[in-house]
């Protein structure tokens, strides 16, 4: 903005050097008004903490008398309320004093200072006011308007910080499986009558039983497996295995009392190598490792056995003891289980909370309808279970109603940190008003969240290319601010995907940065019919002061 500031700066000085003066007072004033004072920004802005201001003043050969001072003040004006900025002085240069020199001969004057941020800072106007002094007399000098409105976008942003409730693991449909098996003797592809009376058969019908009565319960598959131990020969053992099907496959029906499944599935796998393995693993023979080691290094089921044959003294520990386990039939049921929905573990939750485990519980207080109502859950789970996440989960809360050091107190009783605790520290200092030691926490956090809460660090800092570079993988609201106080209109544009009243808001501020007043009125009208107070924010905000 320029100004004819100076033209005021010259009436001082002709009141107090008239008599040294050989122009008339007319003639003076004509040449004050060579005198401009640039502001830079045109319009104030809110940069970081403060609304910074450059002030260039240029003026004539033969202005400032060589005896005189001057005081000139900086001055905010907003809404009844003054914020003083720094006072200069100039001085001639006849006088014997430390302060700027203004040589007669004219020249450039360049003040850089800030204001502090204040409500109200948005309709505020900026002028300078003046004191001349000349042989002891001061004479004040008219204010002088040189700036009007201070730009608040910055404000758009969310200083609150980015970070995600711990999520529950748990299952709204738990797949289950039940069986039985039958034990055949060596050679054999006979059940005896024994085997369906077993301990192994009857938890098996028990379990069908209650499959059954339970509506909770879906049956996904029904499987006969049968195998044969690995001893006598492949294509033995295959025969074998596939007689021990078919017996199995018949015994079915007198396990679930004549009940046959519509989609019975019947397998035969031979020579059971991987039940071998697995009941060699959990043995305590002495030689188990050179089994194993047989096992990884030959693949040939011949060559296999053969191997293990030629360990005489383990083979009859394993003959013994290992291939009977593996001569058997196992009868498989897949079935899906219902858990409770959300209606059912909110009303289970009033009613019977104590039978809810952990990820229970922290289901329930995710959606729990009230922040006291889910800290009362997540306590719970803390009390019950030792539950970190639930800790988190409090700290998270504490942090939605900005209170850093509540959260900060659930943070530290965690017992296992992890990278999304030291970011939600990080959002604890910057809640505090701490940006470096948050900035230092994100950075070891080393998570997305964490890089988006440094690029918000930037954009409070005032560095809005290092915010947008920083938040350009993130989008959202703080990524479009950050774009648009960096000039990169397009990329704000991209930032934005929701259409609320924010979103709309800061559309409108991109339109007015280009000149379009029709999309200026088509986002504020979105605005005006989203969010009211907002959009009575826009009628004082001086990104639309040429659209008014």
């Amino acid at each position: 903005m320029k100004n004819s500031f100076f033209k005021v700066i010259f009436l001082c000085a002709a009141a107090v050097v008239a008599a040294a003066c050989s122009k008339s007072r007319a003639e003076q004033m004509q040449l004050a008004e060579r005198v401009s004072i640039g502001c830079n920004p045109e319009v104030l802005a809110l940069v970081g903490d403060k609304i910074p201001v450059e002030l260039t003043v240029t003026y004539p050969s033969g202005y400032f008398h060589p005896k005189a001072m001057m005081d000139v003040t900086p001055v905010l004006v907003y809404g009844g309320q003054e914020q003083e900025g720094p006072t200069f002085t100039y001085q001639g240069e006849k006088v014997l004093d430390n302060f700027k020199i203004v040589p007669s001969s004219g020249g450039t004057v360049r003040e850089r200072f800030s204001f502090d941020y204040d409500e109200g800072v948005e309709q505020a106007y900026l002028e300078l006011r003046g004191v001349a002094r000349y042989n002891g007399k001061a004479i004040a000098i008219p204010a002088v308007k040189v700036a009007d409105g201070t730009v608040l976008t910055q404000l758009m942003a969310s200083p609150h910080g980015t970070y995600s409730y711990k999520q529950d693991a748990y299952q709204a449909v738990i797949h289950e499986q039940t069986e039985g098996q039958v034990m055949y003797d060596y050679n054999s592809s006979t059940i005896k009558g024994s085997e369906l009376r077993s301990s192994s058969i009857k938890e098996l019908q028990a379990a069908l039983a209650e499959i059954a009565s339970n509506p909770r319960y879906t049956v996904r598959g029904t499987s006969v497996v049968a195998y044969a131990s690995p001893e006598g020969g492949q294509d033995y053992n295959a025969k074998l295995s596939d007689q021990r099907a078919a017996s199995a496959q018949k015994a079915w029906s007198k396990v679930t009392g004549g009940k046959e499944p519509d989609n019975l599935e019947v397998r035969s796998i031979g020579q059971d190598w991987e039940g071998f393995k697995e009941a060699i693993e959990k043995s305590d023979l002495e030689d188990k490792h050179l089994i194993l080691r047989v096992l990884s290094m030959y693949s040939d089921p011949a060559v296999r056995e053969s191997e293990i044959k030629n360990m005489s003294q383990v083979y009859t520990e394993i003959n013994k003891n290992v291939f009977p386990e593996l001569r058997r039939a196992r009868f498989i049921t897949e079935v899906d289980y219902q858990n409770f929905t959300d209606e059912e573990l909110l009303t289970v939750s009033r009613q019977a909370i104590d039978v809810l485990d952990e990820e229970g519980l922290l289901r329930v207080a995710s959606i729990a309808d009230s922040p006291a109502r889910k800290a009362e859950i997540y306590r719970q789970a803390v009390s019950k279970y030792d539950s970190d996440r639930a800790r988190f989960n409090l700290a998270a809360l504490a942090l939605d109603d900005e209170r850093p050091d509540a959260a900060a107190r659930e943070l530290a009783a965690i017992k296992t940190p992890d990278a999304d605790v030291l970011n939600a520290r990080g959002v604890v200092e910057l809640q505090r008003g701490d940006r470096k030691a948050a900035a230092e926490l994100f950075r070891k956090a080393g998570t997305p969240e964490a890089k988006a809460n440094l690029g918000l660090i930037e954009l409070l800092d005032g560095n809005y290319a290092a915010a947008a570079d920083q938040l350009k993988a993130t989008g959202g609201l703080n990524a479009a601010v950050a774009d648009i106080l960096a000039g990169r209109l397009s990329d704000a544009e991209a930032a934005l995907q929701g259409d609320g009243a924010q979103e709309e808001y800061l559309r409108a501020i991109i339109a007015a940065r280009r000149g379009n007043a029709a999309g200026v009125r088509t986002h504020l009208d979105a605005v005006s019919r989203k969010d009211q107070r907002l959009y009575e924010q826009s009628r004082r905000d001086v990104e639309f002061a040429k659209f008014r």
